[in-house]
């Protein structure tokens, strides 16, 4: 049986509620994004998995941020399609 005291309780409960407002705003941002088709070059938040195109980011000002939670740390994704290049 494990004992919290009433300050962890409160911590617990404020990440449990932390974690499940980032799922439902990147559940709403994933419908938003299926709606919207997006050709260019398309980021993903590394923290909670948003899909972030690149006229999102020009439009809130150029900076690299998440537009969901708001974390710096965006990867590419990468298309697709592989490229096959011929060697002679």
């Amino acid at each position: 049986m494990v004992t919290f005291g009433a300050n962890e309780i409160v911590h617990f409960t404020f990440l449990e509620r932390f974690k499940s407002e980032i799922k439902s705003s990147v559940v709403e941002e994933e419908a938003y994004m299926e709606k919207k088709t997006t050709t260019g070059l398309v980021y993903e938040c590394v923290r909670c998995g948003a899909k972030v195109p690149v006229e999102e980011l020009e439009l809130r000002g150029g900076g690299i941020k998440c537009i969901v939670c708001g974390y710096k740390v965006l990867k590419k994704i990468r298309p697709p399609v592989v490229k096959r290049v011929s060697s002679k």
